[in-house]
């Protein structure tokens, strides 16, 4: 593969800045109470990270747990109320914005462990484990509603959408579920394609987005949802796989893949770009989240993240 003949436009302003962080653990969600300098990072080891400058600087929270080896998956916060899920078979709680947390007990029959949690609202939550069961509390964790008979079998990823639907990938993305409120039970779907189903999540207006082996890019299809449009490939003849995609406005999107690559659509994923200059942070980029337009953060792995930082000569969002 010649990684150096891509013929890919580069972006004319990198908004990304590599930011120090204290530890080389793999980082895995962020989040932030509603002080948006005020914010925390989870990970492997049980690294728990906080900010109090907007994310610029990172200082380690140790949380006294038994001595058992936890992975940090998620972490959500709705004002002053904070969740942390994680493996295995852990929940974390917090009233305060992180000065305490407390350990919410769960039931030994839980299927599988807690890989993502939603904080909604004053003490409720939605809490998803890695076999696709998924239950809400309303009272602050003393109780739980399972969501869904029946789970979907072990994933790879899963995801909510800001009104409740989840997507799950299979652990071998050989086929992905989908779920929404009101239904009994995970909707199993085929892949659209003999490709390896890498990741898949929602935007802003409840259209799916499919990563698959390959650096493939798929939407759904925004009046028919159970058709796909045509498969993207933002760079071809590729040797990197993507991994996560976030949309920073409804047509902006940012992809990142292995090895520090990066790429970005400013018409809706019809046409690319490359950030050559995150090629030199020798990371994989697998998770994006943007928390508003000018708000937004990577996550790689071995400790490295990445915060936006707008350009400074458009003073507009609209001009964005």
């Amino acid at each position: 593969m010649c990684i150096g003949c891509s013929k890919v436009p580069s972006v004319s302003y990198n908004p990304w800045k590599v930011i120090s962080v204290p530890t080389d653990s793999n980082l895995l969600d962020i989040a932030f109470t509603n002080n948006p300098e005020h914010g925390y990072l989870v990970g492997s080891n049980a690294t728990l990270l906080e900010t109090n400058d907007g994310g610029n600087s990172w200082k380690p929270i140790t949380l006294q747990l038994d001595e058992q080896k936890y992975r940090f998956d998620s972490v959500s916060f709705a004002g002053k109320e904070g969740w942390i899920a994680g493996e295995p078979g852990l929940l974390l709680h917090t009233t305060d914005e992180g000065a305490s947390w407390s350990r919410i007990p769960l039931s030994e029959k839980l299927p599988g462990s807690p890989i993502a949690v939603k904080a909604l609202a004053d003490n409720t939550a939605e809490m998803a484990t890695n076999v696709g069961a998924i239950y809400k509390t309303t009272d602050g964790g003393k109780n739980w509603k399972a969501q869904v008979e029946s789970a979907v079998g072990v994933v790879r990823n899963l995801e909510r959408s800001a009104d409740g639907k989840y997507v799950a990938v299979s652990a071998k993305g050989s086929f992905y579920s989908t779920w929404e409120p009101g239904q009994d039970a995970w909707v199993p779907h085929n892949r659209n394609s003999s490709r390896r189903v890498e990741n898949m999540g929602f935007g802003d207006n409840g259209q799916l987005w499919l990563l698959a082996r390959g650096g493939q890019v798929q939407f759904s299809d925004p009046t028919k949802p159970e058709e796909w449009q045509e498969a993207k490939y933002p760079e071809l003849s590729t040797s990197w796989g993507l991994l996560d995609l976030a949309y920073r406005t409804p047509e902006e999107i940012w992809v990142g893949g292995g090895s520090g690559n990066l790429l970005r659509s400013a018409d809706g994923g019809k046409t690319w770009e490359k950030d050559r200059d995150i090629e030199e942070v020798a990371a994989n980029l697998y998770k994006i989240v943007f928390l508003e337009p000018e708000r937004g953060f990577i996550i790689g792995d071995r400790g490295v993240l990445l915060k936006y930082l707008p350009n400074p000569e458009i003073t507009s969002p609209e001009a964005a």
